[in-house]
């Protein structure tokens, strides 16, 4: 029997960095709160203490930090024609599990878009001419701006400590920083991290290109910081357990740290855990919901929760999975192009390369999720696309990430798999070879897009998301073009043994990792017609629903989402403040 709770103003589903957000700035209103999340706790877990924080093989290998695929995954298909299937172990991507979410298990890569990105259409047009973007890439502007947005940029940075080097403070440019980046109003809120080996020796190679690099801002923490709520970091120990892991030492900025044992003090906030959400009940008439139902996956006991205002703040497959189940507003039909929900869905067009140089000691063990340096050179419309057939582009970067025992093991081409000579070539090469990456965009198409599957359902029995997804000709025609890039910055470096780069090329593998942003399919727009939620995230079809996350994101730039999704949640707490006092149409 389905219990019916008392009502409650807000509630948000998820309990991630964007529920944190909000939450923040709800709370210190009175407003409120109540956040629903799947998973349980980690700050006390044996993933947060060492020596069990260095497990590899727990957390990393076995991913005990993320999404359950036995009790809910994902189908796909590279094509319409095709038939789905179900996804049984995901590397792709990696959806967080508990309190925190992904936030927790990030490597803390802190980027502000380029100033064009929310109008990146208009940009193109005015730039290249209306023929320049492709009749299937399904490019739109965003419905806002840059400046908009910068104060809430501003402000994430200071809560959680970010690490970096300006580059463009109003409009004047700072030698050692990005000069491509979108201008700020002051320096990082932390000097960078320590430069590796590795970035010492891109950075030589990238200059003597005429290229522009500098350090990749970053949640980890250069040093011991206090953050304007009285939250605390201590400084990073470059212990090279950031993705995937919890830090132990409480040095990457995470809503485990900074936010959650914050909210937790405050009267009007409730989080409850291991509280799964099946349903958002929905007037269609009224152009409302009126609340959610979940489940106790301790106990089995379902609920039903009425609220004011619903605000889904999960995973990108999970915001669609939940609008798709309760029909709110109208699905993607790639036959027609009519409908919006699922439209857009984006990864990214990532691709790496080995260098091996006998004379350079990497020290990998040494190393944090950001000791990297990059170039912007050839990332977004950084540089001229006349004639190349092709738009977007790709930060290149190098660095260290870790030295962890299971997987960083770089060896050279045609090493066997196995045996004396395998284990002679980790020994030699060990400490001497590092990685240069790309991280590229991905644009929407037509043929790229979410739904529900008609066949296969998760522990629950609801149906799966499945994904239509597949490398289309403006992506592998950017990802060959930057890789090139990267291989002659690669060449200058004077590696003894150049391994090859393999620019991203058709069928998607979901085996093989690359990153967790995956965007779209709720995504943000002026227009009701072409976009599933408003610019301030109201939801179209429902005044009281709200959407926050990467879902909302129309593409999918060279960077990490987390800036502007974190910029967007700020801002969507405040504009809830004003909405519970007076619920509207936001303008």
């Amino acid at each position: 029997m389905i219990k019916k709770l008392p009502k409650r103003t807000v509630v948000i589903i998820g309990g991630g960095l964007t529920a944190g957000l909000i939450s923040r700035q709800l709370t210190s209103q009175g407003v409120d709160v109540l956040v629903l999340e799947r998973g349980g706790e980690h700050a006390e877990g044996a993933e947060a203490k060492l020596p069990t924080q260095r497990d590899e093989l727990r957390w990393d290998t076995r991913q005990g930090l993320v999404q359950r695929w036995n009790v809910q995954t994902y189908t796909l298909r590279h094509n319409r024609q095709d038939a789905a299937a179900p996804i049984r172990w995901m590397e792709a991507f990696l959806p967080g599990d508990g309190v925190g979410g992904a936030a927790n298990h990030w490597n803390g890569h802190t980027w502000r878009w380029s100033e064009y990105e929310p109008t990146l259409r208009t940009h193109y047009v005015d730039r290249y001419g209306k023929n320049a973007i492709p009749g299937n890439v399904t490019l739109q502007d965003w419905g806002i701006t840059y400046r908009e947005m910068e104060p809430y940029h501003e402000l994430f940075e200071k809560l959680f400590g970010i690490s970096g080097q300006a580059g463009n403070i109003s409009g004047k440019k700072h030698a050692g920083g990005n000069p491509f980046e979108a201008p700020r109003r002051g320096d990082y809120a932390q000097k960078p991290l320590i430069t590796t080996q590795a970035g010492l020796q891109f950075t030589a190679a990238a200059q003597n290109l005429g290229y522009h690099p500098f350090p990749m801002p970053v949640a980890n923490s250069s040093g011991t910081y206090t953050n304007p709520d009285g939250q605390k970091l201590g400084q990073c120990q470059y212990c090279g357990h950031c993705e995937r892991f919890i830090c132990e030492a409480q040095a990457k900025g995470t809503p485990d740290v900074l936010l959650y044992p914050m909210l937790r003090q405050r009267k009007s906030f409730e989080l409850r855990q291991h509280a799964h959400v099946l349903n958002i009940d929905y007037d269609r008439d009224g152009k409302r919901v009126t609340g959610v139902r979940y489940i106790d996956v301790q106990s089995g006991q379902e609920y039903e929760q009425p609220a004011d205002v619903v605000v889904l703040a999960a995973f990108t497959m999970t915001n669609n999975k939940l609008l798709l189940q309760n029909g709110i507003g109208q699905p993607y039909d790639p036959a027609t192009g009519l409908g919006v929900v699922g439209k857009n869905f984006c990864y990214q067009t990532n691709s790496g390369m080995n260098l091996f140089m006998k004379d350079s000691w990497m020290n990998p063990f040494l190393a944090t999720g950001g000791t990297s340096m990059c170039i912007d050179d050839f990332n977004n419309d950084n540089f001229d696309h006349t004639g190349l057939d092709f738009l977007g582009g790709g930060l290149i970067s190098a660095g260290m990430y870790s030295g962890r025992p299971i997987k960083s093991r770089r060896l050279p081409p045609a090493t066997p798999l196995w045996g004396t000579a395998w284990k002679k070539a980790s020994a030699d090469w060990y400490a001497h070879s590092m990685g240069l990456s790309v991280q590229g965009s991905c644009y929407p198409n037509t043929e790229n897009f979410l739904d529900l599957d008609p066949v296969y359902k998760d522990a629950y029995g609801q149906p799966l998301v499945r994904m239509t997804f597949d490398w289309r000709a403006n992506e592998e025609k950017m990802s060959a073009f930057v890789t090139r890039k990267m291989e002659d910055i690669a060449r200058t470096m004077g590696a003894d043994i150049v391994g090859p780069a393999a620019p991203r090329k058709s069928p998607f593998d979901t085996r093989v990792y690359q990153t967790t942003h995956i965007t779209g399919g709720t995504i943000m727009g002026a227009d009701p017609h072409s976009s599933v939620v408003s610019p301030r995230l109201q939801h179209w079809d429902a005044q009281n629903l709200f959407v926050v996350g990467a879902s909302v994101f129309v593409h999918n730039a060279g960077y990490n989402p987390t800036g502007p999704l974190a910029a967007m949640a700020l801002r969507l707490g405040e504009d809830l403040v004003d909405y519970v006092q007076r619920p509207r149409e936001l303008a």
